[in-house]
């Protein structure tokens, strides 16, 4: 992202002149609390919406001049999603959940791949059930694997742990860090807790629209110290 600017029906903006660069293969955080812009920035990021002004590149292709059709199809090929809420289908099997992404492409199923992706996540036993037979975390888990079916050139995670119990949330960070680190998956995550902040390589605090500070290797301390100043507006 460089300079990216969003302002909704001439109001303040919601994000103001943000710039950020992640690497591929590493994990960063935006954290922030309400109001920061921290979900407008992953919307604009990811392709969700488009900037007021400014770039955003994914992989080097210019996305915020696309229109929504364009967009989509950047969507279902090269980045996956992982919601606070899991957004799995109710009516489909937790592998047709997973592949859901492949289908909608038009890619073909790289069996390996999805073997060796639904037994890193934990899910090999659990197929053939619906959503809502599995606990919070087994949602989360399947929503993981889903993202990572099409092998996305980065995963966003929309408050990933914010449904789930600490010791559940600290499951899904091992295994969203599980998958840079071992993988090589980028991945973007959006998050207002300190704790699941501190597990990304680096994080960046947003707040009134603007990176207030960018921190390598962060701690849940420094990170809620940042999250705990006065706003400015």
């Amino acid at each position: 992202m460089h300079e990216v600017t969003k302002v909704y029906d001439g109001a303040v903006a919601a994000l103001d002149r943000v710039s950020l660069h992640v690497s591929r293969g590493s994990f960063l955080a935006v954290a922030g609390g309400a109001g920061s812009g921290k979900s407008t920035l992953l919307h604009c990021a990811s392709g969700l919406d488009s900037p007021t002004s400014g770039e955003v590149r994914v992989g080097g292709t210019e996305i915020a001049g696309l229109d929504e059709s364009q967009r989509s199809m950047l969507r279902r090929g090269r980045i996956g999603f992982v919601f606070e809420a899991y957004n799995l289908l109710p009516s489909l099997t937790v592998e047709e959940n997973i592949t859901l992404p492949l289908r909608l492409s038009g890619g073909a199923a790289d069996r390996r791949w999805l073997r060796d992706l639904v037994e890193r996540v934990g899910l090999g036993r659990v197929l053939q059930q619906r959503p809502g037979d599995l606990s919070g975390g087994g949602r989360q888990r399947a929503a993981l694997a889903r993202a990572l079916a099409v092998r996305p050139e980065v995963v966003f995670a929309d408050e990933p742990t914010g449904a789930l119990d600490p010791d559940t949330g600290a499951e899904v960070l091992d295994l969203l860090r599980e998958v840079v680190d071992e993988l090589g998956q980028t991945v973007v995550m959006v998050t207002r807790d300190p704790n699941a902040a501190a597990r990304a390589h680096a994080a960046a605090v947003l707040a009134d629209g603007r990176v207030d500070r960018y921190c390598s290797r962060p701690s849940s301390g420094e990170i809620a110290g940042h999250l705990a100043r006065p706003r400015r507006r």
